[in-house]
């Protein structure tokens, strides 16, 4: 059954959907108003400490966290541009680390919360970018260069109760050797689109390096008093940065989320440049779920998949400095498993760039 039970807080969620973020924030206690009928604002040092006893559960719990992740723009209904991306990932479970990765951590106190749980993750991952028109063999100087990339990263996590943050190094490549063009012909052949034709003119092969951090943190701003109910609202604000021969970017942005047993997570996970949620979901029952919405802005100083070749002449357009991704969708949790799924609007990348892109996400996590 439905956690809300009575029409005076259905009518508080459709307010908060419609007025967004600052009506959340509003809706806490601190502002000295009193919170709505039915409903209490969780205190700072209650959720500190649920938070905390939440850790702790979740640190007995010794097995890791496998998630395969697909963005595609099939998904929304189009064939351009960033066209696929897939990354498989495996997460530990907290301060199931080894010893060296402490070590690592140890060298960066800065990025990584030093009193937190720590976990390790290890991913690969492939993205496809083209231009609109698959079709053309010849050059396309005005639209967006083809190209591949693979690589596989390392990841170390600090997650407080409240703050989790990522510091991640990626070592890939860029061009042929990445098998974007041998991964969109298969995949075209398989479900009967147009057959690529214009991957001689891809990025040519180059090493990569990227340097990531990230840093979200959790806030509660609404529970029911429902003892039966874990129903809330919570808003998660990020920052993060990159730097590398791939992008160089500095990111924000702010995520809303509507559904029951939040903390279990922190949003659903992506595939960058865009800021994800995380890999691990740590359930409190054996149930939950929620909508989510978010926002995020990243100012851009370098992209390989724009900018063209490092050291080389190649393909390139001009770049725009500055892009927003927007997104909402759904997630759904249940013993050991949680499915996302997202639609996703990009705006304009580069100058000569038509129309906003589109593209949807789909995740799947295991525990195991």
């Amino acid at each position: 059954m439905f956690p809300v039970r009575s029409l005076q807080q259905l009518s508080l969620i459709a307010a908060l959907i419609i007025a967004g973020p600052a009506a959340v924030w509003a809706a806490d206690d601190s502002t000295g108003t009193e919170p709505p009928a039915g409903s209490v604002a969780t205190p700072e040092a209650e959720q500190d400490q649920q938070e905390q006893e939440r850790l702790e559960k979740a640190s007995e719990d010794k097995r890791g966290t496998w998630t395969l992740l697909i963005e595609n723009d099939l998904l929304s209904n189009s064939d351009r541009h960033y066209t696929n991306g897939v990354n498989l990932s495996w997460l530990s479970s907290p301060d199931e680390v080894p010893a060296f990765a402490r070590e690592a951590a140890s060298w960066v106190p800065f990025l990584l919360a030093p009193d937190g749980k720590r976990r390790v993750g290890y991913n690969v991952g492939q993205s496809i970018f083209t231009p609109s028109d698959i079709k053309i063999r010849e050059p396309q100087p005005n639209d967006r260069p083809w190209a591949g990339y693979l690589y596989a990263g390392m990841a170390l996590l600090s997650e407080t109760p409240t703050r989790l943050d990522t510091f991640e190094i990626d070592i890939g490549v860029v061009g042929p050797a990445s098998f974007a063009e041998q991964t969109q012909k298969a995949v075209h052949q398989l479900i009967g689109s147009p057959e690529p034709q214009g991957w001689n003119n891809q990025l040519k092969n180059e090493p990569t390096i990227a340097l990531i951090w990230e840093r979200k943190w959790r806030e509660e701003v609404l529970r029911f008093s429902d003892p039966d109910s874990h129903f809330g609202v919570d808003v998660t604000p990020m920052i993060g940065a990159a730097l590398g021969n791939v992008y160089t970017y500095a990111t924000t942005g702010l995520a809303l989320r509507i559904g029951e047993d939040l903390p279990s997570d922190y949003g659903p996970p992506r595939v960058r440049p865009s800021l994800p949620g995380s890999e691990f979901f740590d359930l409190q029952d054996k149930f939950g779920w929620y909508f989510f919405a978010s926002a995020e802005g990243r100012a851009v100083a370098h992209n390989i998949f724009l900018d063209g070749n490092t050291f080389e002449d190649s393909a390139s357009v001009d770049k725009l400095p500055f892009v927003a991704d927007f997104q909402v969708g759904f997630a759904f949790m249940i013993n050991q498993a949680r499915i996302t799924i997202a639609q996703v609007y990009r705006t304009r990348e580069f100058r000569t760039q038509n129309d906003p892109d589109r593209f949807g996400a789909v995740s799947l996590s295991l525990k195991f």
